[in-house]
């Protein structure tokens, strides 16, 4: 039977990572919750890169390719990007680094970029949150503002004496420390000046260009001096805001879409305390009382990727062609290493509408029964650059999923004769009334009522 001690380790475990087997869950459930959490970061502990894309060859210019020369690097690069996508993909599926991973996808939308030069950078940078997610937040900071892939994006390759650009001293603030309301239009046009010369290198490594840099004198948060963007990155962690920032971004994707303050400030006064390191944070949360609170269970509306990786995950899924991993992820919203813009990925309901979420209650029996399903919208903007380079045409698609879910090692693991009750108490977090057991098949085909129970609304939860 599902008990309170088992919901809880199973609301730990949808949280911390993408849900839980039943040969796990039966192991570990006498252990107390601070175990637990012990145990989670134990598995994690290795930071494991993703090696797929070599660094670029230093090669000619972009501007002097030709016309053909530029259509192959766009296909080779393009084909490079997907691989990467559905590699971090599968390491969000399959990797017993599960709080670690889980950790990298919220850094990723935190820290979110793309649309840069090549797709090495993006590996690179999504290596840096895989190594930092349970370190310094302060160092992580500044590595990210250091990788090529965000000082392409948001152009601080062109931030110069004399001709400043804003983007990444603006972004740095309002999206990734600060949030609005805490700094003026002054404070970001002093800090642009003091991150000039802040660059890369041709091979993609950090450069500081002191050629470049504005050395004058400067006046950010009503201090007055000849600062640099080490000195911006210390002013701005010397905020206490800065901690409760970041603290009320992860409680949105860890715990409750609706932050409560009471809580934020608590973990946030703790954090700051503990100089920004994320170790000692995240335990904090996952042992709280009001972490397994009712309010915080079964209520917040799976991610795209969540939905993915965790049906991946408690199926042991693997796909004959991983491509089509790629057309779920544009399908329902949110495609790794593609964000929408430098804000990253809205959260719960924005993922929803009347398409997509046909597409979610259909995806668990389309894969786990090697369907057949349909795609069809806007291609992301990359992929209309390509399209409009290649001239092709956008239609809709009709795609064999090409799934084998391990149902062998599925029911192996699991009790003979489980009823409908106790079936759906384990694959669901939302609660469970009794109309919603009088629409499952009282079959005993264990597949036919899976197939069933992760088909419905209360599947989108965890």
């Amino acid at each position: 039977m599902i008990g309170k001690s088992t919901q809880q380790i199973k609301h730990l475990y949808a949280r911390a990572g993408f849900g839980i087997q039943y040969d796990q869950l039966t192991r570990i459930i006498n252990k107390s919750i601070e175990e637990q959490v012990d145990e989670l970061f134990k598995d994690s502990e290795k930071a494991l890169a993703i090696h797929l894309i070599d660094p670029p060859p230093l090669g000619k210019e972009y501007r002097l390719l030709t016309p053909e020369e530029r259509r192959e690097q766009q296909r080779l690069r393009r084909a490079q990007a997907h691989n990467l996508n559905t590699t971090f993909l599968n390491r969000l599926s399959t990797s017993e680094s599960v709080l670690r991973e889980k950790m990298t996808l919220f850094l990723h939308g935190h820290f979110a970029c793309r649309s840069v030069q090549n797709p090495y950078s993006l590996q690179e940078l999504n290596n840096i949150h895989r190594n930092y997610a349970f370190g310094n937040f302060k160092t992580l900071t500044k590595k990210v503002s250091q990788s090529q892939a965000m000082l392409s994006f948001l152009n601080n390759q062109q931030n110069r004496k004399g001709k400043p650009n804003e983007n990444f001293a603006r972004e740095l603030m309002e999206l990734f420390t600060l949030g609005r309301q805490q700094y003026t239009e002054n404070d970001v046009k002093e800090s642009a000046r003091a991150f000039t010369g802040w660059m890369y290198d041709r091979d993609g490594s950090f450069v500081f260009r002191q050629r470049l840099h504005d050395a004058g004198t400067k006046v950010f948060f009503g201090r007055t001096g000849n600062f640099n963007g080490d000195d911006i990155l210390k002013m701005i962690f010397e905020k206490r805001e800065a901690a409760y920032f970041l603290v009320r971004k992860l409680y949105r994707f860890f715990v409750n879409e609706q932050p409560d303050e009471g809580h934020v400030k608590e973990l946030g006064d703790y954090f700051y305390g503990q100089n920004y390191e994320l170790e000692p944070l995240l335990r904090r949360m996952f042992t709280a009382d009001w972490f397994y609170e009712d309010e915080n269970v079964g209520n917040k509306i799976k991610s795209p990727i969540e939905l993915i990786a965790g049906l991946n995950r408690q199926f042991n899924i693997k796909y004959e062609n991983p491509g089509i991993l790629f057309r779920f992820q544009q399908a329902l919203g949110q495609t790794l290493f593609y964000p929408p813009n430098v804000a990253g990925w809205n959260e719960g309901k924005n993922y929803i509408d009347s398409s997509s979420l046909m597409l979610r209650l259909k995806m668990p029996s389309t894969v786990l029964n090697n369907g057949i399903i349909e795609f069809e919208g806007k291609a992301d903007p990359d992929d209309e650059a390509y399209i409009a380079l290649t001239h092709r045409q956008r239609r809709k698609v009709a795609r064999r999923v090409q799934a084998d879910a391990d149902w062998e090692k599925f029911e192996a693991q699991m009790p003979k004769d489980m009823n409908n009750r106790e079936l759906a108490g384990f694959l669901l977090q939302a609660k469970i009334d009794g109309n919603f057991l009088n629409d499952i098949s009282k079959t005993r085909d264990l597949k036919m009522r899976i197939v069933q129970i992760l088909s419905t609304p209360e599947y989108q939860l965890c």
